[in-house]
């Protein structure tokens, strides 16, 4: 089989080439086509993957071509993944910069930020949805690119079920819950529902029992990981359930944003500093043999262990723990969902698909984030219990926020850009959504078709 990424140069591609090495089953990736707009991170991150073949010692590993050209890079291919950055790192810098200084937050999924990357991308991703149609037509597109569900639904107007998104966030919630639980995560049913970076595990079933009110009752239990820390024993005993960590930046809006004023730099200029340092060195073509795979390791380690620092300056719980060091492991998760399509091998996975009826409260086409059947037909929603009005009001708010965006994109309508930033929950004025358009626009070219 073939997989091409788009993005090939992002930092986070050895984590899907690794997978694919340890992948020796028939019907499994043979060729990696590696496309990306910016010439130099291409061929740093081909110098990594060729270093992890040789670590490997695996003499099948999938052969690897890189490509600037789209459609060379689609033609033939039988997945693709999608996790591209448009207006790189130092577009995410400019988004938290521009809604900080209006006292808002600008995380690139969430809230004022989260809308600016939207308009930045959807356009590129509607695209990139048609040139798949027409270059590709029997390809499934894997999307990582955020927003993802926001992204998701924008490609799906063109590949409907044919494009799925994944996260790695609620498989790394339901694998810490697990464990705690004293279960091995791949035999226990995780019950989570909602939009991407927007969701709740509510119930996690063991033997077709659910354990979580055993965990919601042990206090201890429950801040020995990551999102108890964040949320507090307390607050997840109100909910009757366990966050998405990304909920933090709602829950605890006032105080996110006080850290993210006092931070030194916000997350976005840390990673594009670092990665300026990282793919530097591992361009170099004067360095020894694994050098480039070796800067990767690094540099991959420093950026988990400063994963949502700010959260946790703002929670007060300091370092991040080495049991939390271990990302939900999206690439995982890409090849499974590979798997189950390509050889019918039936999963049961985390994804952002197309609603259909599983949620009363939004439409059939509206991209949420809930477990799914995957077989050679693709992704299929199972059912869920009906969200409580909390999570109503959240989930349907953010949706009608993604419209607008979707809508904005299409039209160029300046006045459904304004809309968008108004309606969001972490956006308190229609006056302060103005003034974050235009900030935007004055940092970022890609939004001069708003008018």
């Amino acid at each position: 089989m073939r997989l091409t990424i788009l993005g090939g140069g992002g930092f986070r591609v050895p984590l899907v080439y690794g997978a694919l090495l340890g992948d020796h089953a028939e019907g499994r990736v043979t060729q990696v086509t590696l496309y990306d707009e910016d010439p130099a991170r291409l061929g740093a991150m081909a110098r990594v993957l060729a270093d992890q073949a040789t670590a490997s010692g695996a003499p099948d590993a999938p052969a690897v071509t890189a490509t600037g050209d789209l459609d060379e890079a689609l033609r033939g291919s039988d997945f693709v993944f999608s996790a591209i950055r448009v207006g790189a790192l130092e577009g995410r810098a400019a988004d938290e910069r521009v809604a900080l200084a209006e006292g808002v937050l600008g995380q690139e999924t969430v809230g004022a930020g989260g809308i600016a990357y939207g308009l930045r991308t959807v356009p590129v991703a509607r695209e990139i949805a048609r040139r798949v149609a027409c270059t590709a037509p029997e390809a499934w597109v894997i999307n990582f690119t955020n927003p993802a569900g926001l992204v998701t639904e924008a490609m799906a107007e063109e590949l409907g079920d044919r494009v799925i998104g994944i996260c790695d966030s609620p498989v790394g919630l339901g694998r810490r819950v697990a464990r705690l639980l004293g279960a091995r995560p791949e035999e226990a049913w995780i019950d989570y529902v909602g939009l991407n970076h927007l969701g709740w595990l509510r119930g996690l079933r063991i033997g077709g029992r659910d354990e979580l009110p055993r965990l919601l009752a042990d206090t201890e239990a429950l801040e020995s990981f990551e999102e108890g820390r964040l949320f507090g024993a307390e607050w997840l005993r109100s909910l009757g359930a366990i966050p998405n960590e990304y909920l933090h930046y709602y829950y605890f809006n006032r105080d996110t944003v006080r850290a993210y004023t006092e931070a030194e730099q916000t997350r976005g200029a840390f990673l594009r500093d670092q990665q300026r340092g990282f793919y530097a060195e591992a361009g170099r073509t004067d360095r020894p043999a694994g050098a480039a795979l070796a800067a990767w390791d690094r540099t991959r380690a420093e950026r988990e262990a400063t994963y949502m620092a700010a959260n946790r300056e703002a929670a007060g719980v300091g370092e991040r723990d080495e049991s939390d060091l271990e990302s939900g492991g999206y690439e995982k998760v890409a090849l499974a969902l590979m798997r189950a399509i390509a050889r019918d091998e039936r999963a049961t996975l985390i994804l952002n698909v197309r609603n259909r009826s599983t949620l009363s409260v939004l439409d059939a086409q509206a991209v949420i984030e809930v477990p799914c059947l995957v077989d050679a037909n693709g992704a299929h929603p199972v059912a869920v219990d009906p969200l409580p009005l909390h999570a109503v009001g959240l989930v349907t708010s953010v949706k009608a926020v993604e419209r607008e965006v979707l809508a904005a994109a299409a039209s160029g309508s300046r006045a459904d850009a304004v809309k968008a930033f108004a309606l969001h929950p972490l956006v308190d004025s229609v006056g302060v959504a103005r003034r974050l358009l235009d900030g935007y626009a004055a940092e970022h070219p890609g939004l001069a078709y708003l008018r």
